[in-house]
């Protein structure tokens, strides 16, 4: 069971890694959107929204053309950087965050929503920085709802299979996540194993979505009248 362990220690450091950058980018995008109107952000929107609909696999092939060694996002990083991604775990980083990103994104931008726009103005007049207005204010009002997406992230990116095994294969010990040693445990007849891992999958998930239906988005804020 060696290799179970092995492959769950991979699979947390990759889900982990992507939901710290999904954290970011999402946060970032949700406000943009929920708090700006300009041409075509439905069309961003959209667009952002892409990878929770669209087949695993279809985003791993795109990743891997972009990526690749003749991609031009891959061909830059390798001749200027000395940096190739795929059949790496952090090009499973960055496959799990493209797939799971739009549960942060759009958590985050409902959680935005949300949050009474007077109360950001009440601060303004106070002559709080817009910086400050984020941080003390937008922030801790909305933080419940960007949790759960969050959470919901983290559950998403630690059962990805179909993205991650187009960019980083299935290398034992480097880029072998949980739903990938599942996958090759069946098809090599090994069911002891393959049940195991599906129970360790199992339980982790279980886990995170119950945090996470603690921290619904309808709970962020009363606003006023309610």
């Amino acid at each position: 069971m060696e290799a179970a362990w092995i492959a769950l220690g991979l699979t947390l450091k990759v889900a982990g890694c992507a939901t710290l950058i999904n954290l970011v980018a999402g946060v970032a995008v949700g406000w943009l959107l929920a708090r700006k109107r300009f041409f075509g952000s439905e069309l961003l929107d959209a667009v952002l929204t892409l990878p929770m609909v669209m087949p695993p696999t279809v985003l791993g092939y795109y990743l891997l053309v972009l990526l690749g060694r003749n991609g031009p996002l891959g061909r830059w990083l390798l001749q200027n950087l000395g940096i190739n991604l795929i059949f790496t775990w952090q090009g499973a980083v960055i496959a799990a965050s493209v797939v799971a990103f739009p549960l942060v994104f759009k958590s985050a931008r409902a959680a935005f929503e949300a949050v009474d726009p007077q109360f950001e103005q009440a601060a303004r007049v106070l002559r709080v920085s817009e910086t400050g207005v984020f941080f003390r204010v937008t922030l801790p009002l909305a933080w419940r709802g960007i949790l759960a997406g969050v959470l919901l992230a983290f559950a998403r990116a630690t059962g990805e299979f179909g993205a991650t095994l187009m960019v980083a294969g299935s290398i034992p010990g480097k880029t072998q996540t949980l739903s990938i040693a599942v996958y090759e445990a069946v098809q090599a007849g090994q069911d002891d194993l393959a049940n195991f891992l599906v129970l360790v999958t199992s339980v982790t998930c279980i886990a995170v979505l119950l945090a996470a239906g603690r921290l619904v988005p309808g709970r962020i804020v009363s606003r006023p009248g309610r």
